[in-house]
């Protein structure tokens, strides 16, 4: 037999409330939960609560709530639009379920789903946009869990934006025609120009955008968000690059950006490994910010996927001025920079009060010039210091700063694939360091971070450097 799917036993519809009176029975938590449901409409609250308490009391002074300090009677009722029975007492919400539907009144009950005659709803607010989740009564935690997901789904400002596109209707069905003339509009109103605009709260810039859009329709405005993808763990990107990914008709990806995270973007976005490994490039800086460029004037939304924050060695810089000579829009969306992600590896206070107040971010090639950094005075007086892409070059980061006058016993962790479940640490002093670099078992990207601070990290999950054997290049993992 044909597979038949469940069928709602309640319909989801949204009720006119506005100017409307909505009465909610109960004076406690139950109360209070409803009020602060019903308190996002427009509608005039009404609640019985002869001890109402404290919360509640307050609740309803601040929101301008009818306060009905009263015992229960069933005129308390009359000219509702909808009633809550919230009080807590079986016997009590029962009488005021029997009263409601004696009134002709649509009625909930609180936590007793046989007694209602409709259920409300998880509520995802971006007034004038609303996503109800319902489960029937059957799993109030679930809907909960719903809604948190689909909130973060959401930018903030969407209903700023989709308030301003109500102004924009009449003009759009007056000018456009209909079908793929209106339907490009809408689409670029609501991922292009003015939803950007209105996410960087310039509501007039916005309204300016649409406007140029309906003069030049059909003409597509491309944008570049160069995203901060994390040190590699999907649950790391912030909810605006993701946001942004699910938007994206191209991505241009880092070689260190992991699949998982490419992943998450628009499964019919093109995809561009762009990356740069040593060793290994698959296209120069300047092939990269041509590509931008084209894609930008092509008016083809972009994400430019880098690992870890674009702004932190990651050349943003020069695809930043790039696309500002070429006059194509762009954003940055920080991310989760590796040096953070290992230090949280290691439950290591990257500033420690009493112990250094300052920190400094470089890459290990800095010190093979002929004289010295200042960020190396700076690690000599006490900063803690975060080496990327460090492995190759351990021995002349620890022999220069020894050389400088920081001791030797400075405590020192690296993390391969910080964030990762596959990361391995290590631990030891400034004199070990020299010790990883022979590793070339070590494939990931590897941070290390050196300074008195990491004294107070949490070694217990990880190899002391010192203990290392030592790795042929030629056959990884034999005991040379």
């Amino acid at each position: 037999m044909p597979h038949v799917p469940p069928k709602l036993t309640a319909f989801p519809v949204f009720v006119r409330l506005e100017g409307e009176a909505v009465v909610i029975v109960g004076e406690g938590e139950e109360a209070l939960a409803k009020a602060r449901l019903l308190g996002q409409s427009s509608a005039r609250l009404r609640i019985i609560a002869p001890e109402a308490s404290a919360d509640l009391l307050g609740w309803i002074a601040a929101n301008g709530a009818a306060h009905v300090a009263r015992a229960y009677a069933p005129e308390q009722l009359e000219g509702a639009a909808l009633v809550f029975a919230a009080s807590g007492d079986e016997t009590l919400d029962r009488r005021v379920v029997e009263d409601a539907r004696a009134l002709g009144i649509k009625v909930n009950a609180v936590d007793r789903p046989e007694l209602c005659d409709f259920f409300t709803p998880a509520l995802v607010n971006r007034a004038p946009v609303a996503v109800a989740i319902g489960t029937e009564g059957a799993g109030p935690v679930l809907a909960q869990l719903l809604r948190a997901r689909i909130d973060r789904m959401l930018s903030p400002s969407l209903g700023t934006l989709a308030s301003l596109a109500v102004t924009f209707r009449d003009a759009a069905e007056r000018l456009l025609a209909k079908g793929a003339p209106r339907r490009h509009f809408w689409r670029e109103f609501f991922e292009g120009a003015p939803a950007r605009a209105v996410a960087g709260g310039d509501v007039s810039g916005a309204h300016a955008a649409a406007s140029a859009m309906l003069v030049a329709p059909g003409h597509a405005i491309g944008h570049v968000a160069l995203v901060g993808a994390g040190p590699g763990a999907e649950d790391l990107l912030t909810l605006r690059a993701q946001r942004l990914l699910m938007e994206a008709d191209v991505i241009l990806h880092d070689a260190l950006v992991p699949d998982a995270v490419v992943a998450m973007g628009r499964r019919d976005a093109e995809r561009i490994a762009v990356g740069k490994r040593k060793g290994c490039h698959s296209k120069s800086q300047s092939e990269i910010n041509a590509l931008l460029v084209g894609l930008g004037r092509q008016g083809k939304r972009v994400v430019r996927l880098k690992s870890g924050d674009p702004l932190v060695f990651g050349r943003a810089g020069e695809e930043m001025a790039a696309l500002r000579d070429a006059g194509i829009s762009y954003e940055v969306v920080p991310g989760v920079t590796a040096a953070f992600a290992a230090a949280a590896d290691f439950e290591l206070p990257l500033t420690l009060r009493g112990v250094t107040s300052s920190m400094v971010f470089t890459t290990g090639h800095d010190l093979r010039g002929g004289a010295l950094p200042d960020w190396a005075k700076l690690a000599i007086s006490g900063a803690t210091v975060a080496v990327y892409m460090g492995r190759s070059v351990a021995a002349d980061v620890a022999g220069r700063l020894i050389e400088a006058g920081l001791s030797p016993d400075t405590a020192v962790a690296v993390v391969e694939n910080a964030s990762l479940s596959e990361r391995r640490r290590f631990h030891g002093t400034l004199a070990d360091l020299p010790a990883l670099e022979s590793r070339h078992d070590l494939g990931g990207p590897v941070m290390t971070i050196i300074g008195d601070a990491v004294a107070g990290a949490n070694f217990r999950r990880s190899q002391a450097l010192a203990a290392l054997p030592v790795l042929s290049p030629v056959n990884d993992g034999v005991t040379a």
